[in-house]
């Protein structure tokens, strides 16, 4: 017998024939032998009719009062269920997010969860009855006993936490398209279904498959090893396992707020190559890494940085054995990235560094959480650490230094990240827990698994940012300090030197809600701390690809770019991690850039997705 979590949204119990099948679906799983817990949202648009009486009454509603009135739409839906249920003859009760235990931060409209208390749940499966839980909301640690909600996608993260907290053998989600697909079937109809991703390739594609699942639901599960699944509400297909490697044990107290960086990584068998001063037009990133494919070098990192009148950087690294083969390459191809555009530009200039290393912070617990990248900034900088390259991911924060540098580093981040030498966080990698067998280990996935577009963002460039430790740290100290989350984040590698201090631009994309207050705040600041001019581009949209089987295939980014460059779409940024390749585009290219990446890496499938109204 078998304890599962089960979370149904909004559309899943819209009407009450939609909670009458629910609750036979319940019913037909208790009738096989398991115990359940079922976690439910608001009923269809009802969240969304809430927020619109509140705004009627007031332009900016308290977030307090919000809080009481939105957890309202739950409780509906729980009682309702646990009715249904208990119709056909099983017994159900109904508990709110408060009465099932769920301990949050005192943060109205976006708490994390601290911890659960399980007693009074565990009472009710162990009396054989179906617990219906209110998602998306839980109450405040503090004597006030506060209702608090858990924001966007809470109801996903209350049912991986339950499932957590009472180690049930594996958690389903619920929903209207049929799993996990290879990108938004709204964008693409023939997108296709996935049986399995891990929880890291997950993380990478937040945006991915309709916004099927949160990423904090995947970061709890990949945290504490929950086999996770998703399936439609409407049919008995097999859905999505997102799997997780096995756990190492960590503790049901802070649940959401426990650290957030598991690793610490380095990698000093490291070069940097450089081509400087590229035309910023479509074709030219296709054509320096097709040749780098076709000689068959295999690149880490890639940085495109934010152009500078009609030219751009592009800088990746390689492992030292390989590095003659790339700087050949690169030296042979740099004459013909000549600027037709502009003299003064005449040909690219070719830049190789030895001798440097790539020191990395992962971890699912940085999703969201502005202060992570300060504070390795911060570090680093305090140890007297200069970054010569970064690039960001979901999960993940590399930066460039010297390899004379690199032992100091990683012992101030362990350190500062309270990480014992040689202890891994979970991975995308290895040994993977299904609630069908023990162990599994997955046969070599395709080299790209999805495809995700982000409409939601804003780039900020900094101009002539004073090229010291520590100027990375100020700047992004400074967003964390206003709450701001930094996404893509490229420093250029072209350099000047003016009144004798070496400057480079930086490079960096947010949610596009906060791109003028950014760029407001930083502007404030530019004199004081020296920098040059704060631009702001609201019209980006960044595409990704995102697979763990790309990893030591020097082919997938050329193609990527190539498809982009067939359709005529400019780079404008590249940024990299070792399971994603993201591109910053025009945004009235982006469902184009999209479709022609997923097309190029032939994902579509031959049946035609519809997702519900």
């Amino acid at each position: 017998m078998a304890l599962i979590v089960q979370k149904y949204g909004g559309t899943s119990v819209g009407s009450v024939e939609r909670i009458q099948a629910v609750a036979q679906r319940v019913y037909k799983t208790v009738q096989a032998g398991n115990s359940l817990v079922v976690v439910v949202s608001a009923m269809g648009k009802t969240t969304d009719g809430l927020v619109k009486l509140a705004n009627e009454i007031s332009p900016n509603p308290n977030r307090r009062e919000m809080d009481m009135l939105l957890s309202t739409g739950e409780q509906v839906t729980i009682a309702l269920l646990s009715m249904a249920l208990q119709e056909l003859g099983q017994p159900a009760i109904s508990m709110t997010g408060a009465q099932v235990g769920i301990v949050t931060e005192a943060e109205h409209s976006r708490a994390r969860i601290l911890h659960i208390e399980t007693t009074r749940l565990t009472r009710h499966i162990n009396a054989g009855k179906v617990v219906v839980v209110a998602g998306f909301q839980g109450t405040s640690s503090a004597g006030e006993m506060e209702i608090t909600t858990l924001g966007r996608g809470g109801s996903d993260t209350s049912a991986v936490a339950i499932a957590a907290a009472l180690r049930a053998d594996f958690c389903e989600i619920y929903t209207d398209v049929p799993g996990i697909l290879t990108t938004d079937p709204r964008l693409v109809a023939e997108a296709q279904l996935m049986d399995a991703i891990t929880c890291d390739e997950m993380l990478e594609l937040a945006s991915l498959g309709a916004k099927v699942l949160h990423p904090r639901a995947v970061e709890i599960a990949r945290n504490y090893g929950v086999p996770l699944v998703v399936r439609s509400s409407w049919t008995d297909q097999p859905g999505t396992w997102v799997t997780s490697a096995k756990p190492q044990g960590r503790s049901l107290i802070n649940l959401e707020i426990a650290r957030p960086v598991d690793a610490v990584e380095f990698d000093t068998d490291q070069a940097k190559v450089a081509l400087l001063r590229v035309p910023d037009k479509p074709g030219v990133a296709a054509r320096l890494f097709g040749e780098i494919s076709r000689q068959k070098v295999d690149v880490d990192l890639i940085i495109q940085s934010v152009h500078e009148g009609n030219s751009n950087d592009i800088a990746f690294t390689v492992t030292t054995p390989i590095l003659k083969r790339a700087e050949a390459v690169a030296t042979a191809i740099a004459p013909a990235l000549r600027s037709q555009s502009n003299p003064k530009f005449d040909e690219a200039e070719v830049m190789v560094e030895h001798n440097i290393a790539k020191v990395s912070i992962a971890g699912a617990g940085m999703i969201g959480r502005p202060g992570v990248a300060a504070k390795m900034f911060a570090t680093l900088a305090e140890a007297g650490v200069n970054i010569q390259m970064i690039s960001t991911s979901e999960v993940k924060v590399s930066c460039v230094v010297d390899a004379n540098q690199c032992d100091r580093a990683v012992l101030a981040l362990r350190t500062a990240f309270e990480i014992e030498a040689g202890e891994q966080g979970a991975g995308s990698r290895g040994e993977f827990l299904t609630p069908n067998s023990s162990l599994l280990t997955p046969h070599s996935p395709p080299p790209v698994r999805g495809v995700a577009l982000d409409l939601n963002q804003a780039r900020l460039a900094i101009r002539q940012l004073p090229d010291r430790p520590g100027m990375a740290a100020k700047l992004f100290g400074l967003l964390a300090q206003h709450n701001i989350s930094v996404d893509m984040i490229i420093q250029s590698q072209r350099c000047r030197v003016i009144d004798g201090v070496p400057r480079r631009d930086i490079a960096f994309t947010v949610s596009r809600i906060d791109g003028e207050s950014a760029k407001k705040m930083l502007t404030q600041v530019a004199a004081e701390l020296g920098w040059g001019e704060v631009v702001l581009d609201s019209a980006i949209a960044k595409v990704s690809i995102v697979g763990a089987g790309m990893v030591g295939q020097p082919g997938i980014a050329a193609k990527m770019f190539e498809a982009l460059a067939q359709h005529q779409i400019n780079i404008q940024m590249i940024a990299t991690s070792e399971i994603k390749i993201s591109c910053v585009v025009a945004q009235e290219q982006g469902v184009k850039a999209l479709q022609a990446i997923h097309a190029a890496f032939e994902l579509a499938g031959s049946e035609k997705f519809v997702v519900p109204a």
